[in-house]
């Protein structure tokens, strides 16, 4: 009897990274204040990305992040500070920026070199500079069906 291939999840040995203050970690991505940070598990964080938890940087598990993201709790620009929430399954994409007090809501995913400086709900999708609404993850979701329909 064959035995049946059980198709292997990236994120089957995933293991929480070795962070320090200012140091690249192993996949080139750096925190600043690790002690206010906090890191769930199966994540993925781009090269480059900087991650500034003088505040608080919260990241729950699944969550994705593109490369060269900036993460801050703290802006010395407007002077505020508060802690950056990423919820869980969110996606963030490549050289987006992230700004003090913002929670982004589980599921939601974030466009590429947006600037997201407001609350974003559960389950939508926003991009832009300033970050605005483009659909439901519902109504994406539809549209990525339709796409493979038609290839």
């Amino acid at each position: 009897m064959a035995k049946r291939k059980i198709k292997k999840d990236r994120f089957d040995n995933w293991q929480q990274p070795k962070i320090e203050h200012g140091k690249l970690t192993k996949w080139n991505w750096v925190v600043y204040r690790p002690e206010n940070f906090k890191l769930g598990k199966k994540t993925d964080i781009g090269v480059f990305t900087a991650i500034f938890a003088h505040y608080g940087v919260t990241i729950e598990d699944e969550v994705q992040i593109g490369s060269h993201c900036t993460l801050y709790s703290a802006s010395t620009i407007d002077d505020k500070q508060g802690p950056v929430v990423l919820k869980r399954n969110s996606r963030i994409g490549s050289h987006s920026i992230v700004m003090p007090g913002v929670t982004v809501g589980e599921n939601t995913i974030v466009g590429a070199q947006s600037f997201v400086n407001k609350d974003l709900p559960a389950n939508e999708v926003w991009a832009g500079s300033p970050v605005c609404f483009i659909m439901t993850l519902e109504e994406y979701l539809k549209k990525l069906e339709k796409r493979k329909k038609v290839k």
